[in-house]
């Protein structure tokens, strides 16, 4: 399967978004949003995304766990205001699992992350390879 590559920098790129209000506490000393509240944003995005998947199979035990997050900061971003984070899904693993964000204010491009989650079993406490039934549901997501 030949992988494709997504422009996370444009809206048409995700199905879904998750709304995220700006806080005041989300500022630095200079006004800006400072990138720890930005990396929270992808959170909210991620959790939506990943849990999302999963709420969909009843699979016992099956979980994610967080292995890397990769954050590009393209503009300042100033409270007050509401962002979208677009999320999808990008790239299946062995193990693995690779998610795509971008982070919209109206529709100017902010940020963009990707995550990597490694599917967990919560009861051996280690990685595993999810059922096929969650493979195949990642690969239909990803080719949309």
């Amino acid at each position: 399967m030949t992988e494709q590559s997504f422009d996370l920098t444009r809206r048409e790129t995700f199905d879904s978004f998750t709304p995220v209000t700006i806080r005041f506490s989300d500022q630095d000393s200079m006004g800006h949003v400072n990138n720890v509240s930005i990396a929270a944003y992808v959170e909210v995005g991620r959790t939506m995304i990943v849990q999302g998947l999963l709420d969909r199979f009843d699979h016992p035990g099956l979980d994610f766990i967080l292995a890397r997050v990769v954050i590009d900061y393209k503009r300042e971003l100033h409270y007050p205001g509401t962002v979208e984070v677009g999320g999808r899904l990008i790239r299946m693993g062995s193990k693995s699992l690779t998610s795509g964000y971008g982070i919209f204010l109206g529709n100017e491009c902010v940020a963009t992350s990707e995550s990597v989650n490694v599917f967990y079993d919560m009861n051996t406490r280690s990685s595993v390879v999810p059922p096929q039934d969650v493979q195949d549901a990642v690969r239909e997501l990803i080719a949309g």
